[in-house]
């Protein structure tokens, strides 16, 4: 039987009677009451229960041991050997795993070891493990650097990179006491923002999302880019984006003193990317140091939505503004050498995601990742974070109908077509009877023009202002008005009407705002409610991509109630494309008759190669494609003119049958 270890204690009195014969028989019934009182609080232990402030028996949940620190501890310090063994050098883990225990107060003095010999066999054995493992490696790094430096090539324009949408990374520099775990931390990017998402999540989506009303910080918040080439060199560790074209652009003597990656704040609107980081000013002034030390004037090369801001900066209104950026009508012509857009968003991307917090990229997720999706953001509040992020709005459809077709056609419509890419968003009509009478009778299949009035309908009027003061998504066929528009920076981010030119936050917000749903212009007098059976949608009916419906028998195809049109896997080929081929040729968009030279790259992936290899032209994986980068070393290096016109699409005809006069 265990023994247990009683304490006596005296009181004042106690001391004053200690000399005293003491009552031996009231004594033994003490202790006799205290053993019987022991052994029964061990036997409640025992049995998992404990006593409440009352004195009232509770019963004590039992954690399961993978909840226990005794299991976390260890198994976080494996799991941490296991990423160094497979990310980092054997040499630098004696030093990591020191500073773990330094960081959870564990004292206990590791002994010296001697990792050379076993560094050996892991490289050994690194070097046997097939290409479709290696993450961040996968043999072809520096070769089209090397093939350029071969030729005798070298660093000629100073190079400026611009991110596309959630390709930077963003840090906290908040100092609010909530949010002072995070300061310096990357809240976007990298292993830590997993670890915030999975631990912190709410506390997360509050400090991400901005102030719907100024579409800037919320109060107690300050979140900013990450700086450096390292702000979106890679994601997080083995997963790269601009990773491989630096170290082709270093083969060829780029570093830090002729090469920039001007990272920014996507979440932010255009107008206040300027107004609260002066992201524009400080662009400009890159540029021109570049220019003034160097002689060159500099190659700016851009990903996705970064082909939006610098049609913000360069297109080229903001930087010769007098009321903004002062660089006079030369400014272009005196400081660019050449713009590269890759897989840029000229004409549109996102839809979607501002109606229910989805997109392709969600919906056609396998299994195990919608799961994880849904387990840690829902569909609402992916919604809600998107109609925060007013950067995101400026890849809204632009052109309308003339450009994106109607119920009966479209440009890039497949001959024999069942379903017209007209129809931006389509019902299934079985869907909308098992929803009522109403919604069958009321919705029909939408045009871009159509579907994005009803998508503001349904959006709180923050939003619906947000959009008005900030962006503009029509198409501009006279001349006098696209020079009046020179002067309006809602008009900046849409190609199609401007030119080419030379020189409490966390509280939940109503879906609509019932009496006030509908805005049609800056005076907020202009809120109005919508018709009455849009009303009754809106407020009875939640809307969501069916990612239940594939038909692969039609033309076009569906997938998880996505039509599949051509395009890069995330962006539309007349999105990509049209302004390329078509739009800029026209002197009403591009006055100063600049030369826009398009190369497609065709997307022959490896399968087995979970990026797609050096043929790839996904989206983002094109960002490492061989291809794309002996492009831009070519224009980088002084060559550029070896690049002429390719095409793998059809993207001509389509663009030729857009409404554009």
């Amino acid at each position: 039987m265990p023994l247990s270890k009683r304490t006596k204690t005296r009181t004042a009195n106690d001391e004053s009677t200690a000399s005293s014969e003491p009552d031996h028989s009231d004594a033994g019934k003490d202790i006799s009451q205290m053993d019987s009182l022991q052994e029964a609080q061990l036997e409640i232990e025992r049995q998992g229960g404990t006593f409440d402030a009352q004195g009232q028996l509770q019963k004590r949940v039992e954690r399961p041991f993978f909840a226990k620190a005794r299991f976390v501890l260890p198994f976080g310090i494996i799991l941490g050997l296991l990423l160094g063994c497979l990310l980092n050098n054997m040499q630098e883990m004696h030093a990591h795993l020191g500073l773990l225990m330094e960081e959870r107060d564990i004292s206990l003095r590791i002994p010296e070891i001697d990792f050379s010999r076993v560094e050996v066999e892991w490289g050994r054995l690194r070097s046997n493990i097939p290409p479709v493992w290696k993450l961040n490696n996968d043999g072809r790094e520096f070769q089209a650097g090397e093939a350029m430096k071969r030729r005798g090539l070298t660093a000629q324009h100073p190079v400026v990179l611009v991110p596309g949408i959630v390709s930077t990374g963003l840090e906290s520099w908040s100092t609010s006491p909530e949010y002072r775990a995070f300061f310096r931390e990357k809240l976007w990017g990298g292993f830590n923002m997993l670890s915030q998402v999975t631990f912190n999540r709410d506390k997360w989506i509050a400090a991400m999302m901005l102030d719907p009303n100024t579409g800037l910080d919320p109060p107690g918040v300050k979140i900013r880019a990450a700086e450096g080439v390292d702000a979106a060199s890679s994601f997080m560790k083995g997963y790269w984006l601009w990773a491989k074209i630096i170290e082709n652009l270093a083969v060829v003597g780029y570093d830090t003193n002729n090469l920039h990656l001007a990272s920014y704040d996507w979440r932010l609107s255009m107008w206040n990317l300027e107004e609260r980081d002066g992201y524009f000013s400080r662009l400009k002034a890159t540029i021109e140091g570049f220019k003034k030390r160097q002689g060159k004037r500099v190659v700016l090369a851009a990903h996705s939505m970064g082909s939006t801001v610098r049609v913000e900066f360069l297109h080229f209104k903001w930087v010769e503004s007098s009321q903004h950026g002062g660089g006079g009508p030369d400014w272009v012509e005196n400081h660019i050498e050449t713009f590269v857009s890759i897989a840029g968003t000229h004409l549109a991307k996102a839809m979607a995601a501002f109606l229910s917090g989805e997109m392709k990229d969600t919906v056609q997720m396998n299994p195990a990742g919608a799961y994880v999706l849904e387990r840690f953001f829902s569909r609402k509040e992916r919604q809600k974070l998107f109609r925060s992020w007013a950067g995101s709005a400026s890849m809204w459809v632009k052109g309308g109908n003339a450009v994106w077709g109607d119920e009966t056609w479209a440009p890039d419509d497949e001959y024999g077509a069942l379903h017209t890419h007209g129809e931006l968003i389509s019902f299934r009509h079985e869907m909308l009877v098992a929803q009522g009478a109403i919604a069958a009778e009321q919705l029909s299949n939408m045009t871009a023009e159509t579907a994005g009035t009803w998508i503001l309908e349904r959006t709180p009027t923050s939003f619906q202002k947000m959009i008005w003061t900030n962006y503009s998504f029509g198409i501009e066929r006279d001349v006098e008005v696209l020079k009046r528009n020179d002067l309006d920076h809602r008009k900046w981010t849409n190609p199609l009407e401007m030119r080419y030119a030379h020189g409490p936050h966390e509280s939940e917000e109503p879906l609509v705002d019932a009496e006030t749903a509908m805005c049609t212009g800056l005076d907020t007098n202009t809120c109005n409610r919508p018709r009455a059976p849009l009303d009754y949608l809106a407020q009875s009916h939640s809307s969501w991509i069916d990612a239940d419906y594939s038909d692969e028998n039609v033309t076009p195809k569906v997938r998880n109630g996505v039509k599949m049109g051509e395009g890069d896997g995330t962006v539309s080929l007349l999105s990509l494309g049209a302004m390329c081929v078509e739009g800029w040729k026209r002197p009403r968009w591009n006055p100063g008759r600049i030369n826009v030279t398009t190369v497609e790259l065709p997307h022959r992936p490896v399968p087995r190669m979970p990026r797609g290899g050096a043929n790839t032209s996904d989206h983002v994986d094109i960002l490492g494609s061989t291809g794309l980068n002996e492009l831009l070393l070519k224009v980088a290096t002084g060559v550029g003119h070896e690049i002429e016109d390719s095409f793998v699409s059809h993207i001509r005809e389509y663009a030729r049958r857009v409404r554009w006069d």
